[in-house]
C-alpha cells in the first residue's frame, strides 16, 4: 500500500513539473508578424475589416482598391492605431495597375508573403435578364481580376519557396444562387482555380485556400436588397434561414481569411471553407 502511494505520490509530482515547465503560445495567429499582406477590395466591408486583422497581428497591410479615398481611409486606420499599412488605387481588371501596385508594394513595404483576393462586384438578375455586357464586367473583376493578382505574385512567392494566398469566394459559388449565375459562375472558377494552384505550388511551400462567405452585412449586400420589393422582408428572410440567426458580419470573414494567411495553417492548402452561419453545411 505504501509503495503504491509512493508510485501515486511520484506521477503526481512529475505531472507538476510538466504543467509547469510548459509553455502555452502566444495568442496571436502564428507568424503574422512583419509579414507583407496584399488584401483586394480592401476599402470595403470585407477587405476593411480583413486589412485591419491583418495589421493587429502584426502584419504589414497593403490596401488595394479601385477607391483610392476608401482605401486611404483604412489605411490611416491601421497607422493610427500603431500599424503598418499603405493604399494603393488598383483596377484588378488592368494588369498594368497590377503590376504597379504590386512593385510599388514591395518597394515601400517587402516582398509579399500573403496575398487575400476578396475584391468582387455582383448585380442581381435573372440570367436571362442579363446582358453580356455585364457577363464581362463580371467576369473581369471576379474571376480575371484574380488571375492578374495570382500571376503578379506567384513568381515572387516561388522564387522564395513560401506563401499563402487566400481567395474570397462565396457559398453562391458552392450551392447556386438565384439572380447570380454569372457571379456564382466566377467563384465556381475561383475555388477551381485555388485547388489546382494548390497542387502546382505545394511544393514551393506556398498555401492555397478558399473563404465563402455567406450573407454578411456589406454595402453589396444592401445593394442587393436594395432591389427586392420588400427589403426590410429580404433581409429578415436571410436572417431566419441562418441557423445562427444573423447575418455575417465582416469581422466574422477576416478571423478565418487571417488564419488562413497565417502558419497556424501551414498544413492546409486547397481547402474550401463556408463562414455562413450555418447556412451551408458542405462536407
Amino acid at each position: 500500500m505504501e509503495t503504491l502511494e509512493c508510485v501515486n505520490m511520484l506521477t503526481y509530482v512529475q505531472q507538476v513539473d510538466f504543467i509547469h515547465s510548459f509553455h502555452f503560445p502566444e495568442k496571436d495567429m502564428k507568424n503574422l508578424k512583419g509579414k507583407t499582406v496584399i488584401v483586394t477590395g480592401g476599402g470595403g466591408g470585407i477587405g476593411g475589416a480583413t486589412s485591419r486583422r491583418f495589421a493587429a497581428e502584426g502584419a504589414k497591410v497593403a490596401v488595394f482598391d479601385m477607391n483610392l479615398d476608401s482605401a486611404q481611409k483604412v489605411a490611416e486606420q491601421i497607422n493610427t492605431a500603431g500599424g503598418t499599412a499603405a493604399a494603393f488605387r488598383c483596377d484588378i481588371t488592368d494588369r498594368s495597375q497590377v503590376d504597379a501596385a504590386v512593385a510599388a508594394t514591395e518597394s515601400q513595404l517587402g516582398a509579399i508573403d500573403v496575398l487575400v483576393n476578396n475584391a468582387g462586384w455582383d448585380i442581381f438578375k435573372p440570367f436571362t435578364k442579363t446582358v453580356p455586357a455585364e457577363w464581362d464586367k463580371l467576369i473581369a473583376i471576379n474571376l480575371t481580376g484574380a488571375l492578374h493578382m495570382h500571376h503578379a505574385v506567384l513568381p515572387g512567392m516561388v522564387a522564395r519557396g513560401a506563401g499563402r494566398i487566400v481567395n474570397v469566394a462565396s457559398d453562391a459559388a458552392r450551392g447556386g444562387s438565384s439572380g447570380e449565375a454569372v457571379y456564382a459562375a466566377c467563384k465556381g472558377g475561383l475555388v477551381a482555380l485555388s485547388k489546382t494552384l494548390a497542387r502546382e505550388h505545394a511544393r514551393h511551400n506556398i498555401t492555397v485556400n478558399v473563404v465563402c462567405p455567406g450573407p454578411t452585412d456589406t454595402a453589396l449586400l444592401a445593394g442587393f436588397a436594395e432591389g427586392a420589393a420588400n427589403p426590410e422582408k429580404l433581409m429578415d428572410a436571410f436572417k431566419k434561414a441562418i441557423p445562427l440567426g444573423r447575418l455575417g458580419q465582416p469581422d466574422d470573414l477576416a478571423g478565418a481569411i487571417a488564419f488562413f494567411g497565417s502558419d497556424d495553417a501551414a498544413f492546409i492548402t486547397g481547402q474550401v471553407v463556408s463562414v455562413s452561419g450555418g447556412l451551408t453545411m458542405h462536407g
